[in-house]
């Protein structure tokens, strides 16, 4: 296991443009399905490295994670003391690649929802932007298996975001997405208070705000085999606030802009 702060070994090169690329994989209560996605995941880019953040998972993931870390130099365990939501999860794991050294930073679920196997396509697309979204809802994008119910949810949730924030993204609010390593050293992450999946609409609204480039690329979303999700009311609530506040004030900075330049 390599402990915050240490500084992993080097591996081979054999990923897309020769990236250094740290996939990071929040858990909570995913012990089934950690050593599924760690096997697919090096099946497809054996030269990634990934980085489990357990939230203290009370049915052992933090040990399972322990023992391959133990085993595989490629894989890295962050153990967290409590159970503080997908954004905190992932801004300290941003913290811990950036500090380490990484190109690409890759947020991917634990649940086997994000297809490992695609994920060549959001580095590959690296190339030309600085922010790759895999995408369900752009042309050959599909989502497996979710009740027609949720999958609308979803839907209507991005479009409602694309009116809200003025933004030309598809899915907006979707987990699986690789960032350049110098997106997230430019933006002021701890100013990112999202906990929940929220968090995914904020951090990309900060990326487009800041200048970056932003791409999708389609993927295939299969609805999870084993365990329960974690989407709640509460954290469509928490979307629905935050997005309608933050394209009100977008929307009065246009307003306001446009004053300004009138003669």
């Amino acid at each position: 296991m390599s402990p915050k702060g240490a500084q992993p070994r080097r591996f081979e090169l054999d990923v897309p443009h020769g990236d250094r690329v740290l996939v990071i994989i929040p858990t909570y209560d995913e012990r089934e399905n950690l050593p599924r996605i760690l096997e697919r995941l090096f099946a497809s880019v054996p030269g990634a490295h990934a980085l489990v953040a357990d939230d203290g998972s009370p049915d052992g993931t933090g040990d399972v994670a322990d023992e391959w870390a133990a085993r595989d130099e490629r894989v890295h365990v962050l153990h967290r003391t409590e159970k503080a939501g997908l954004g905190a999860a992932y801004i300290a794991g941003f913290g811990w690649g950036l500090d380490n050294g990484y190109d690409v930073l890759v947020e991917m679920d634990a649940d086997g929802s994000h297809p490992p196997e695609q994920l060549p396509r959001l580095l590959d697309a690296l190339q030309h932007a600085d922010l790759v979204l895999g995408s369900r809802y752009v042309a050959g994008g599909e989502v497996v298996d979710w009740p027609k119910r949720r999958e609308w949810l979803s839907r209507g949730g991005n479009l409602y975001c694309r009116l809200a924030l003025g933004v030309r993204i598809y899915d907006i609010t979707g987990g699986y997405r690789a960032y350049r390593a110098e997106v997230l050293k430019a933006l002021a992450l701890d100013e990112v208070a999202s906990a929940g999946y929220c968090f995914q609409v904020d951090l990309a609204w900060h990326t487009m705000r800041a200048g970056f480039r932003v791409a999708e690329v389609p993927i295939t979303f299969t609805e999870r085999q084993v365990g329960e999700s974690k989407m709640s009311g509460s954290i469509v609530r928490e979307a629905l606030l935050k997005v309608t506040l933050w394209g009100a004030a977008h929307r009065w900075r246009q307003l306001t802009g446009m004053v300004r330049r009138k003669p």
